[in-house]
This record gives C-alpha cells, structure tokens and sequence, in this order.
C-alpha cells in the first residue's frame, strides 16, 4: 500500500523512491510486523486470560506437560494479524503473488481458528474434526492453485535442487501437487508445533531463506548471473517472507520456553500454508523439503509411527511426532528445542547452497 502512495511522491520527496526497492520494504515489513507483534503480545495475553482462552492438553502426552494446561493459547491470531497488515503496507497491491499467498495464509488461519475455538468451547484436544479439517485446506488450497496455474506463466514447471538447466512440465497434475505441497506443510508445521517456541523457530529459519530465494529468483540480472531460474514479480514474496519473520521473532519473545502463549492452530497451520505457498510460488518445492527437514522428519515420524503400530502392532517411536520421543527418552525440554532449531539452521544453510552448487 505505501509503495503504491510513497513512489507516487517521489518526485517531490526524493526519499520515497527508495519505496521501489524490495530489500527496503522487505526490511521494513520485518520492523512492521515484529513491532506489531512484540508490542500487542502482551495486551493481547491479557484478553486471551481474561476470557479463560487456555490450551487443552490431550491426556495421551507426556506428563511435564499437564502443567501447560490454561496456558493462553491461539496467540497465532496475532502472528496472522502482524504478517497479513504488514504485508498489506509494504507489498505492491498489483502482485498476484501477494494476494495468493494472503489467500492462503488466511484462509487456512480461519480453518485454525475453528479448530482452536471448539477444542477451547469443548474443554478437550480433540477440536475440528481431521475430515472437515482436510477438506476445507483442500478447497482453498485447490481455488489458489488453479488461479495460480491458469494466470501465471509456466506455472507448471517442476525444478530441482542443486541441478543446473532441467525442470520437468507438470501440465494440469501440477494443482493436485500444489495441494498437496500446500496442505502437506500446513500439517507438518501443525504436528512441529508442540514444545514452547519449537514450530516458530524453523519456520523463521526457512522463511529467512526464502527471502534470499525469492528476492534471486524475482531479480532478472541476478538470477540471469546465477543462472538461475527467473519469476516476473516474484520478489515480493522476499517481503512477504521477511513479515514471517518479524512477527515470528515477536511471538517468540512470549512464546520462548517456559510459554506465556501458544500459537494453536490458528498459527501453525496458517504459518505452515504460507511456507508452502513460498514454496510452490517460487518454485522451490523439492527445496522445501530440505530448508523445512524439521517439518518432514516431524509428519513421517508421525505416518511411520501409524503405519508400523496398525501393520505390525509396534511402535518404533515411544510417542509421535518425535520430539516427544526424545522428551520420553530424559531430554530436557529446552534442549529438544535449541537442537531442532540448530538442525532447521543447518538445512537453512544446505538450501541456500543451492544458488551455487548446481
């Protein structure tokens, strides 16, 4: 939005022309988004207590955390409100990829919501049921991925890490990928999200890497030099990016262990779809796989887990996602987070080795 009032002023302010350049804003939008978060948290504590809006804990988990329960929770509505406003200051309102990638953050957010809001209303863990929650990501995955394909010039163009010159053409199976990659994050993120500040660390962490792969990949001369694949006007995703970050890093500040708030649903399935659609609009869906490992290790501890206790009747974890296996195994709490987030920086710094290593 201000780039849209700012640039037009430039000729009589010469400051404002600086409002063109993406490496601004996208800073800005960090600054935008992390004071919004930082400084409305605690207010916004204040009212989640106040209306007795507290985490159910599910009686199957790991005893440390029953103490957790009544611990305010849904605080992702405000990592929702910091990242969608300061995207909306900051982004050019003529971007497609703006408005998408909004669609989908929002979008998933409401389903969150939901869930959060019968889990509260209900007094148990159980919430949204995985059908109606399935479907409605299903839906609004699959509307954007269908405008995203018929808009969007070679949309359906598959590339792959660390290798130079091929893509493959998906033609019309690209938007049953694209939802998958879509709704496939947004639960890999949800099932992350169960330590204090365990989920919001990696997604900051990937999210500082997409901002270098979408500022690269939307830059004609630096992509051209990388030769690298190029995307018209996909740098204003690096400023979307950089909102994820700012407000993840407010949240933080509260949601560090021991938590004064939890994102719930509402943030992690939200943060989760907003990756992946980072993911699939720059095209570095395989890439994902790497820099967001901690979200792929978390969902197939979970589905290995399933599988081998319904085929075999054993489990090879002693409680799934994994980061309760290591809760279970004597690691403290705080150590399980720290080593996830230094894994999530390692994969970060692997994927950004790709503009090279090919």
């Amino acid at each position: 939005m201000l780039y849209h009032l700012l640039f037009e002023l430039r000729e009589y302010f010469g400051a404002f022309n600086v409002t063109k350049y993406i490496t601004f804003r996208a800073m800005a939008a960090l600054l935008t988004a992390l004071g919004i978060s930082f400084l409305l948290s605690p207010w916004f504590i204040r009212k989640l207590k106040s209306r007795q809006i507290g985490q159910v804990v599910r009686d199957l988990g790991p005893e440390s955390h029953f103490s957790k329960a009544g611990t305010p929770t849904m605080g992702g509505g405000l990592i929702l409100f910091a990242v969608i406003l300061s995207a909306l200051v900051w982004m050019r309102l003529d971007n497609l990829y703006c408005w998408l990638t909004l669609c989908i953050t929002g979008g998933f957010g409401i389903i969150g919501f939901l869930d959060d809001y019968l889990k509260i209303s209900k007094k148990n863990s159980k919430g949204l049921s995985g059908k109606k929650k399935l479907l409605g990501q299903i839906v609004i995955a699959t509307g954007v991925a269908l405008v995203y394909f018929m808009k969007v010039p070679e949309a359906d163009r598959l590339y792959f890490p660390f290798v130079k010159d091929f893509y493959l053409d998906l033609g019309y199976f690209f938007v049953p990928f694209a939802v998958f990659v879509l709704v496939g994050t947004s639960n890999a993120v949800n099932l992350t999200d169960g330590l204090d500040g365990l989920a919001i660390g990696p997604v900051m962490t990937t999210a500082t890497c997409f901002v270098v792969l979408t500022y690269v990949t939307g830059h004609y001369k630096i992509a051209s030099y990388l030769n690298y694949h190029f995307l018209f006007d996909s740098g204003e995703l690096a400023i979307f990016s950089a909102c994820l970050i700012g407000a993840g890093m407010g949240f933080l500040w509260y949601n560090t262990y021991p938590a004064q708030v939890f994102m719930g649903d509402v943030g992690s399935l939200s943060l989760g779809g907003s990756l992946g659609a980072l993911a699939i609009f720059s095209k570095h869906e395989f890439l994902l796989v790497i820099v967001g490992g901690i979200f792929v290790v978390e969902a197939l501890s979970v589905i290995t887990q399933v599988i081998s206790f319904k085929w075999m009747g054993k489990r090879i974890f002693r409680m799934a996602p994994i980061h309760h296996h290591f809760e279970l195994k004597g690691w403290p709490e705080p150590r399980v987070i720290v080593r996830f987030w230094i894994i999530s920086i390692i994969l970060a710094i692997i994927g950004l080795m790709n503009l090279k290593l090919r």
